[in-house]
């Protein structure tokens, strides 16, 4: 039986019940864009000004192990959203609005928002959704009663144009600041009801200008220090020039993180609402020589020669700085002030944790490939795999067909399109992935690699991923 199933079947109560609508806790679930979780005070990062985060986190849990299963945005979003692989939902690559018209996450799949919603509820989503521009895949038809945000991924910093009420026009004002007054004001009107608000900030996805004054002045002038200040052909200068802009651009959202935290508390629904802040995915800023995420950038002064499906500049990636996601969880009264959870967890976990926190019961014949972890975000040790399955099909900026698996100690990543991509980082021993072992003689090495090949060929199987039937090992 797959691990997944067998979790699946401990997540449905023995009782059958669902808590009463009023016992149920609000909650708040806020989304970055592009934060890399390096890039926090939390995590060690003096360079980086997020106090309210940083609060956040000495207030509930810190998971320092969080990954994305796709390190890019649509696939993120509709993985956190259904618990199900871009694989088995046909959102594989971000979604370009004009290659990609037609294609979004299929109203028909359950999502934790609308049995969120079904129990009783009020549910908005304010800020970015990317999983469909048309108006069969509207945030609506996924368990929203009220969307504000755009529909798409791109937006200004500044001045944005957003839908509201149905009505798309241009806002003045800062796009963090437009979105947390919108989030204040939506809690304002269901204070007395169990609500969910989905407040899917853009920050910090470039462009990361402008900001508040309040924002830049740290920064303004900043010599950064780069995590691989050495790496060869660095561009260090443009290097450093964006690594200001990109905390600015965080120190933005921190910012407004912190105006919607203390509404919670003027309100007084803090000691009854879970607050959740993530990000999609993660994020590189000259790490390995390059930017960017999933589809990563060479940061480099001369990039490396174009091959047959990978431009020049261009270098697609499955490293942790590109996988790894913030992940704090704060719960007044349930969950231990300045507690961490060092198990890895996922986004596909979001789904079975969300229905456990509201007290929502899983429907039987919905498959999830995620995992409730709420016994241990409650401080309970249970058995738990820190193993991770993750995947990238691009098909923008390059074309590759990257598989991941992820153990605590190695990490294989297989490029089915390319296989002279592969590449084997020992994470113990090497945890920036400086180190590729692919080519490693050495037998136990050898043994990792077969092993692990296995392990990335049985979940394929398991998720019918289509790629499969290149490999020959479709059987």
């Amino acid at each position: 039986m797959h691990r997944w199933l067998m979790v699946l079947l401990g997540l449905l109560p023995a009782t059958g019940w669902a808590s009463e609508p009023a016992t149920r806790p609000n909650i708040l679930f806020i989304m970055a864009d592009d934060h890399g979780p390096w890039a926090a005070g939390l995590a060690g990062d003096p360079q980086a000004v997020t106090p309210v985060l940083d609060q956040l986190a000495r207030d509930g849990c810190y998971f320092p192990n969080a990954f994305s299963v796709t390190p890019v945005c649509s696939p993120s979003r509709a993985e956190l959203m259904t618990s199900r692989y871009g694989t088995e939902l046909g959102i594989t690559e971000w979604l370009h609005p004009r290659k990609d018209r037609g294609i979004g996450l299929d109203p028909a799949l359950p999502t934790w928002p609308k049995l969120l919603q079904q129990a009783g509820y009020r549910t908005a989503l304010i800020g970015k959704w990317h999983l469909g521009l048309e108006d069969q895949y509207h945030p609506s038809r996924h368990g929203y009663e009220y969307f504000m945000g755009f529909r798409g991924g791109g937006n200004r910093p500044v001045n944005p144009t957003l839908e509201k009420e149905g009505v798309v026009r241009r806002f003045e004002g800062y796009l963090p600041e437009i979105l947390a007054d919108e989030a204040i004001a939506f809690m304002s009107r269901h204070r007395d009801e169990p609500f969910l608000i989905s407040l899917h900030f853009r920050a910090p996805h470039a462009p990361w200008l402008p900001v508040p004054e309040e924002a830049w002045q740290p920064f303004e002038g900043l010599d950064p220090a780069l995590p691989h200040p050495d790496y060869p052909g660095l561009d260090v200068a443009r290097a450093k020039r964006m690594m200001r802009e990109y905390l600015a651009s965080i120190r933005s959202l921190d910012l407004a993180v912190g105006r919607v935290l203390r509404a919670l508390d003027e309100l007084g629904l803090a000691r009854r609402t879970v607050v959740i802040y993530t990000s999609d995915h993660g994020y590189n800023m000259a790490h390995n020589g390059i930017w960017h995420k999933g589809n990563g950038h060479w940061l480099l002064r001369t990039p490396p020669p174009a091959t047959k499906n990978i431009p020049r500049g261009q270098r697609p990636n499955m490293y942790d700085n590109s996988l790894k996601v913030p992940f704090i969880v704060r719960w007044p009264g349930k969950v231990a002030a300045g507690s961490k959870v060092t198990q890895t967890i996922t986004h596909l976990d979001v789904f079975p944790t969300m229905l456990a926190i509201a007290g929502v019961t899983l429907p039987k014949d919905v498959t999830i490939r995620g995992r409730n972890f709420l016994p241990l975000l409650l401080g309970e040790q249970i058995p738990w795999d820190n193993d991770v399955y993750a995947e990238y099909s691009t098909r923008h900026q390059s074309r590759t067909h990257m598989r991941c698996y992820r153990t605590p100690q190695w990490k294989l990543v297989r490029d089915f399109l390319n296989p002279d991509r592969d590449e084997l980082y020992d994470l113990v021993r090497d945890p920036e992935e400086k180190v590729n072992l692919i080519r490693s003689t050495d037998p136990a090495v050898r043994d990792v690699i077969r092993r692990l090949h296995e392990k990335i060929i049985e979940r394929m199987r398991a998720i019918g991923d289509p790629v499969l039937q290149r490999t020959g090992e479709a059987a």
